[in-house]
């Protein structure tokens, strides 16, 4: 199994349908003599999850025989959720969380708005906080179906 298959299995801590390939923050892979550097970009510079993604990460590569192990995280250029792939946003959906709408530049030109219900696909939402249960989502409500969501924020 490559280093790339391997990590394509490790789920982010805070959306466990998700993992650290869905997300898109894998920037590099570098394998040199016995030793796997694994560059990583966080979706928020001040994600606390990245020290678990770290960890996990380790265990995983070392689950599969690799011991000298480096994670390094760089910051620039930021991570966008335009890097997330289709089959993650369908994931997110599919777990209960409205995925990202559009590009980065089309929410940063219109605003985020109508963001679909997972559950019930209705775009008749409203923002109830900017601030979802992580700092990368906000809190909705379908008007339709009542149910609060939260959202992926494009970034």
């Amino acid at each position: 199994m490559t280093v790339k298959e391997i990590l394509s299995k490790v789920c982010d801590p805070e959306i466990p349908v998700l993992t650290i390939d869905d997300l898109g923050i894998i920037r590099d892979i570098i394998e040199q003599d016995d030793q796997v550097e694994v560059v990583i970009t966080p979706t928020y510079s001040g994600c606390p999850a990245m020290n678990m993604i770290e960890v996990n990460i380790k265990a995983a590569l070392q689950e599969h025989g690799y011991q000298k192990i480096k994670v390094t995280t760089i910051l620039s250029p930021a991570w966008t959720t335009d890097w997330l792939t289709e089959s993650g946003k369908q994931k997110l959906k599919a777990y209960g969380i409205a995925p990202p709408i559009g590009s980065v530049e089309k929410a940063d030109l219109l605003g985020e708005q109508n963001i679909e219900c997972p559950q019930c696909n209705s775009t008749n939402t409203e923002m109830l906080s900017q601030f979802g249960s992580t700092a990368c989502k906000s809190l909705f409500r379908c008007k339709d179906c009542l149910e609060p969501f939260d959202y992926f924020k494009c970034h």
